[in-house]
């Protein structure tokens, strides 16, 4: 994890995305094989996107889930609730961004809010819940690099969920 975890890693994958504040963002392109035949964007691969925001918003801060996994203490991550409300229909050659914000750690939880936009347009929204386990999938609470590296950036790292 870096030294500095706010900000990104000096030589860091430019394709993680940046920080604007406490906030993720993360450019995506729309391509023919995101859609559906109607020319839309396919709901699921939305799931995608919100997937690739919460896995590079932990990159750029310098997080590996690699490392994670090769701890002595290894540590995952499993999402245990989701709530989308697609908003607006993406199509091919959009650009989007989707904006990640980590609410909350609590216990072995971590509370993320995401949003993707095409411009000033929401195109939808996600509240995740993940919980943090260990190879045999129990609960276990976050290592304790990983809270240090996020508590900058929680919106309230004490009460919980938005």
């Amino acid at each position: 994890m870096s030294d500095n975890p706010a900000h990104p890693r000096e030589g860091g994958d430019p394709s993680a995305g940046w920080l604007v504040g406490r906030e993720h963002q993360l450019a995506v392109r729309i391509y023919y094989e995101d859609t559906d035949f109607t020319g839309v964007v396919y709901h699921a691969n939305y799931l995608r996107y919100f997937e690739r925001g919460r896995s590079d918003f932990f990159r750029l801060v310098g997080v590996s889930h690699s490392a994670l996994l090769e701890r002595p203490d290894p540590a995952a991550f499993t999402i245990t609730r989701m709530t989308v409300d697609f908003k607006r229909a993406a199509r091919i050659d959009d650009a989007l961004l989707v904006r990640t914000t980590y609410d909350a750690i609590k216990g072995p939880r971590l509370f993320v809010s995401q949003r993707i936009t095409r411009g000033d347009e929401l195109i939808a929204t996600a509240l995740v819940e993940a919980a943090c386990i260990d190879l045999k999938g129990r609960a276990r609470k976050p290592p304790p690099g990983l809270a240090v590296a996020l508590a900058p950036l929680f919106a309230d790292p004490v009460s919980g969920p938005p």
